[in-house]
């Protein structure tokens, strides 16, 4: 049973007064609407003024911009984005102050107890796209779904929604065991790869973090039945499998070769037909988590359809950003070789003329575990444009470079700012390609202002 999050229940009550350090996030956003919705008072601080800031604003939640000790006054527990470190003023004022201090993992595992339905989507690839399948659907079923991914929906305006219905759908994910604080009904796991290598050992102990996640299901585990880390992580547990294979209880049929379109079949039965708006393979796979999610819950095949037929991706995902020069400009999220793989192989499907693929690597730890992994997919494209490593959270004790990258490319052209990346596509650009601005940091800043 999950007792991660005893301290904190007592303080997620109506009536109790919290206090959001990085409220402006894109899971604390929501976190702070949930909260309110309860009947507790919020206050929150962000290091500046946003559209998030202006909507929490709006809802009637007191938000200050800049980190002073100050803001804190009155609240009788803080919840904190991870970006908030032990030397933010709000974090020491509240450590001087007694006051506790809790993750926003924590808050949500709390809150996520007060539904029937509380559908985790975890997995080490296509998490923020198998989470927004499954808003679809459950928006098509008219089953008014509170729900957080972690990224930009366009049906929702948003990455997140406050419902009323009795059933939330999370994006979860491993990362520092923040999956651990949830409270499932459902555990969804997509994929098991080795990554975020900064905090776990190696791929057998992220295998026992899922492990560890999919038994905190009470209610049913669904996972991937074709791929063998997931199978090996989930050894001794009852699940149900989905996947292209015939041992799958859930698997496709007649899928064509352009993956737009295919039936679900459950238990032998066509549970639904699929007309696909997005790319690849894996968005089959992604997909048909969903529909299975969607099943086990009961839902009529009829939504399932309506809901995946009207999904057209989320944002930074394979995204078309627009034209320059006769070329295709698309922008995508990945960030491990795996994503990278799926990535170029959807794309191989539009025949383009050239793939050119301008990628930036995320971190430098990960760069490192993961670096003959990239040289091997990144020798895929036709031309590849290397900006330099985005440090996000890290900084450069390993002396890494994306320059080390190339000298193993054929033909790989390193540029290291962010312009420069810009100009030399536009250089380059020629009617047919296919230009690919692709990473986990900044990256699709340089095919925006390519297309300006």
């Amino acid at each position: 049973m999950n007792d991660r999050n005893d301290a904190i229940k007592q303080y997620i009550q109506p009536g109790h007064r919290v206090h959001l350090v990085g409220i402006g996030g894109v899971s604390m956003r929501p976190l702070g609407l949930v909260l309110q919705g309860m009947g507790l008072t919020v206050t929150g601080s962000d290091m500046n003024s946003s559209v998030s800031t202006d909507e929490l604003i709006s809802q009637g939640i007191q938000v200050a911009i800049g980190h002073r000790a100050e803001n804190i006054e009155g609240a009788e527990c803080i919840i904190r984005t991870a970006a908030a470190h032990n030397d933010n003023p709000e974090i020491q004022a509240a450590r001087a102050a007694g006051i506790p201090i809790f993750e926003r993992a924590q808050a949500w595992g709390v809150i996520m107890q007060e539904y029937k339905n509380a559908i985790c989507i975890s997995g080490t690839h296509g998490k923020t796209t198998a989470t927004s399948m499954m808003t679809h659907i459950l928006m098509a079923a008219q089953w008014d779904p509170t729900v957080m991914i972690g990224g930009y929906l366009p049906m929702l305006h948003a990455g997140h929604r406050v419902g009323h219905g009795d059933t939330i759908v999370m994006e979860s994910c491993e990362y520092c065991d923040s999956f651990l604080n949830f409270y499932p009904t459902l555990a969804v796991i997509l994929n098991i790869e080795a990554d975020h290598l900064d905090y776990f050992k190696d791929l057998k102990e992220i295998e026992h973090s899922f492990h560890r996640f999919a038994e905190l299901a009470t209610d049913r585990i669904l996972a991937n039945g074709d791929d063998e880390n997931t199978v090996d992580a989930l050894e001794g547990l009852n699940y149900v499998t989905f996947g292209f294979g015939e041992q799958n209880r859930i698997r496709v049929e007649n899928l064509t070769a352009d993956c737009h379109q295919c039936d679900v079949i459950c238990d032998g039965e066509k549970y639904c037909h699929l007309e696909l708006q997005v790319l690849g393979r894996h968005n089959v796979m992604n997909a048909l988590a969903a529909a299975g999610a969607a099943w086990l819950l009961g839902i009529p095949g009829e939504a399932v359809s309506v809901g995946l037929a009207t999904f057209t991706g989320a944002d930074r995902r394979l995204q078309f950003k627009g034209e320059i020069n006769g070329a295709k400009v698309y922008d995508d999220y990945a960030h491990h070789p795996g994503e990278l793989a799926a990535t170029i192989e959807a794309v191989r499907t539009m025949n383009p003329k050239r793939m050119i693929v301008a990628f930036q690597p995320h971190t430098y730890t990960r760069t490192s575990a993961l670096f003959d992994d990239f040289v091997r997919e990144l020798r895929k494209p036709d031309l590849v444009v290397l900006a330099e490593i985005y440090a996000a959270r890290e900084r450069n004790t390993i002396g890494i470079s994306s320059r080390d990258m190339q000298a193993q490319i054929p033909g790989a052209v390193y540029r290291e700012t962010l312009p420069e990346v810009t100009e030399y596509l536009r250089s380059i650009a020629q009617p047919g390609d296919v230009i690919l601005t692709v990473g986990a940091g900044d990256i699709y800043r340089a095919g925006e202002a390519l297309l300006k």
